[in-house]
């Protein structure tokens, strides 16, 4: 099996066990079952969420090795930095506009294949994702189990960045300017979702 095809099916098993569940799944069923498949559908389910996730790691494909690799795991410590905030009691002003900013910058950085130091780009990827950590802690079911709940939604999170960069590094060299078009769509909903 090919190296890509892999680390694509690495980052879709999570999902599939989590959607077998899902489909057996009653209303409340997530806060009851300790609140993982609550936090794992968060990012899934949120359009945001997922086409920031989605950019960043398609984004992390045209990255210098080391830095491509690292996205993902920067990703989920930005969420996880976001809701230990939000849990801690401190809560950021302007969550869901820093989510559309994130969306819109994330789109630009892809559209614009900007490279930049690496230290640089980690710490905007973590910025990036503080926000939506903020939102996933806030909106934590009553009665789930907080770390069921960070474990899903950190999973979620993993496994999108890695989707994102596994689809990038399949096609970003077969599919012309994939990434320029796809950058600028997600960067054109998070415009959308700036003004609206």
């Amino acid at each position: 099996m090919p190296r890509v095809s892999r680390l694509t099916a690495l980052a879709l098993a999570p999902l599939a066990l989590i959607a077998a569940g899902a489909a057996s799944a009653h209303v409340g069923h997530e806060a009851s079952t300790g609140g993982m498949l609550a936090g794992f559908l968060h990012p899934l389910t949120g359009l945001d969420h997922l086409l920031a996730l989605s950019a960043i790691g398609l984004w992390s494909a045209r990255q210098p090795r080391p830095l491509g690799r690292a996205v993902p795991g920067l990703a989920a410590l930005g969420m996880l930095l976001g809701a230990g905030l939000a849990w801690g009691g401190l809560s950021l002003p302007g969550v869901e506009t820093g989510i559309s900013l994130s969306v819109l910058l994330a789109g630009v950085l892809l559209a614009g294949l900007v490279r930049m130091p690496a230290g640089i780009s980690a710490v905007l990827v973590v910025a990036f994702l503080v926000c939506h950590g903020q939102a996933h802690a806030t909106e934590m079911p009553v009665g789930a189990s907080l770390m069921a709940y960070l474990a899903g939604f950190l999973l979620a999170t993993l496994g999108i960045g890695q989707l994102g960069r596994s689809v990038g590094q399949a096609l970003l060299h077969r599919v012309p300017h994939l990434d320029r078009v796809a950058g600028g769509l997600v960067a054109l909903a998070g415009g959308v979702l700036v003004i609206g």
